[in-house]
């Protein structure tokens, strides 16, 4: 029988990348994306943490779908803003997902700090809940560390990747191929952690 798992998100290249994920612990699995259930409802980051986000939209897409739910939360955390703006990230400047303002913001919140303590990092939590009478959750993480650039570099990307450079590499995240991004990503972690936990419920 095919197990099929859900993926709390509407990104179809989240989706696809769930998909090469999991094919290495599952070869014959079906992922769905949200988008997939007309009456699921998006669901708030309410969250004080990566952790509490991730896990509360896998319970809820699971309780929704009786599915196998997988989501995740990501963000970046910068060491002399006290690790904000964290869960943060995407609503920054006050505008959920304008990448724009919020990566201007952080840049001139740094603008006074030196090189030296400009050290950042990427972290995403990812979690899957199994539904029925006894819901079980799994929650892995995965963190990338690096510095803040002072200015822009690279178009690929999202966020905040313009100016996070991953230590021991000479380009941003954001001049990065998708191959090379995902292979040391936050998130890319966090999944291949999961993947290799949930495998038995795959089987």
């Amino acid at each position: 029988m095919t197990v099929t798992v859900v993926l709390a998100s509407r990104n179809p290249g989240k989706v696809e990348e769930l998909r090469r994920i999991l094919a290495t612990v599952a070869p014959d699995l079906t992922v769905l994306g949200s988008d997939a259930f007309a009456d699921l409802p998006d669901i708030p980051e309410t969250g004080e943490t990566f952790a509490e986000n991730a896990a509360h939209k896998a319970e809820v897409v699971a309780a929704h779908t009786g599915l196998i739910a997988i989501a995740d939360d990501s963000g970046l955390a910068v060491d002399a803003l006290n690790g904000m703006p964290g869960v943060l990230s995407a609503r920054w400047s006050g505008r959920h997902g304008d990448d724009d303002r919020n990566l201007d913001l952080v840049l001139d919140q740094m603008s006074d700090v030196p090189d030296d303590r400009r050290t950042a990092a990427f972290q995403c939590a990812a979690a899957a809940c199994r539904p029925g009478e006894a819901p079980r959750l799994v929650i892995e993480e995965g963190e990338v560390r690096g510095t803040l650039l002072r200015e822009r570099r690279g178009d690929n990307g999202f966020g905040y990747d313009p100016i996070f450079q991953p230590i021991g590499s000479d380009v941003t995240t954001a001049e990065m191929t998708p191959e090379q991004k995902d292979a040391i990503s936050h998130r890319g972690r966090a999944l291949r952690s999961l993947a290799r936990a949930i495998a038995p419920w795959l089987s």
